[in-house]
């Protein structure tokens, strides 16, 4: 499995007015073509009526499905630029549509990959980048004596307690990133002396906006 890439957080809508034209850009998580597909013809519907609607997206964690169009402007100057604009930003499962109302003054053909691009982007930002990290969930099982000792050192070394369940001992279930699995188990073994019990109960993405954790995900 990829242990991380770049998608977006959520949902976003950004409207830029240029040379009076209107440009709305919206962007969207999706995991599937279907998804995306879906989300294109949500738009179009919303704005019948507009000059344009240019799609682009990008589905799979190694960007395996990727597709544009440029909706009837010139070729080359709206999808195209857009879908170049992710894949530099290395962005995956993401869909965008910059919705266009004609405003009387032509663009040319850099403004029009101007505009696209920058209303995309702002869609971009707004939705947020974040990173997806592959993680693993372990439990480790140890007897309350320890609890402290374990407790202080699996914080300061920069892991995530997810939860902690007593019963006749101590469960403590952490996230720990998959490139450092021995480095936590070595951790634990040295401070419990090997008496604690380790096993890996999950293994799977977390969400991380500039390093920091923010959800678990899909």
């Amino acid at each position: 499995m990829i242990k991380r890439y770049k998608t977006i957080y959520g949902y976003a809508e950004v409207e830029h007015i240029i040379e009076k034209s209107r440009f709305i850009g919206y962007a969207k998580p999706v995991e599937t073509e279907d998804e995306a597909a879906a989300f294109v013809e949500e738009i179009k519907l919303i704005h019948k009526n507009a000059t344009h609607n240019v799609p682009a997206y990008i589905v799979g964690k190694k960007s395996e499905i990727q597709r544009y169009s440029d909706d009837k402007e010139p070729a080359g100057t709206a999808g195209v630029p857009i879908l170049d604009m992710l894949k530099k930003e290395e962005i995956k499962n993401i869909a965008i549509v910059v919705t266009r109302y004609f405003g009387g003054i032509k663009l040319g053909t850099g403004g029009l990959v101007r505009a696209y691009t920058t209303a995309a982007k702002l869609a971009l930002n707004e939705a947020k980048v974040i990173e997806k990290v592959l993680y693993d969930l372990i439990k480790i099982r140890i007897d309350y004596s320890m609890l402290g000792k374990v407790q202080n050192e699996i914080l300061n070394d920069g892991y995530i307690i997810k939860d902690t369940v007593f019963d006749d001992a101590v469960n403590m279930y952490i996230y720990s990133p998959v490139d450092q699995r021995e480095d936590i188990m070595k951790i634990i073994n040295n401070i419990t002396s090997a008496k604690a019990e380790i096993s890996v109960q999950d293994t799977l993405y977390l969400d991380e906006l500039e390093g920091i954790v923010m959800k678990e995900s899909l």
